[in-house]
């Protein structure tokens, strides 16, 4: 079963802090091929942890967040991790 993009935000939050949104995209993608009932999701998150990495390593900490989940309750992840301006 998928999870809620609420769960999804008290996870992050939990590791990053409160500045995190999570959108449920899972309608946009019925039908994919090889989604197996995963759902989509975009994730927006400002956190002081993302200091002096690179995108990739922050992509890194974020997927950490939600490995055991991938790729059967989520299928798709489309991050933006930001720093605090």
């Amino acid at each position: 079963m998928k999870p809620t993009a609420e769960e999804l935000t008290q996870r992050f939050e939990a590791v990053f802090g409160s500045q995190v949104f999570v959108s449920d995209d899972s309608h946009q993608h019925v039908g994919h091929a090889g989604a197996g009932g995963g759902g989509h999701y975009t994730v927006e998150i400002i956190s002081e942890k993302f200091l002096g990495l690179r995108t990739l390593q922050r992509h890194r900490l974020v997927y950490d967040v939600v490995s055991e989940m991938m790729p059967h309750q989520i299928h798709a992840l489309s991050i933006n991790a930001k720093v605090p301006a």
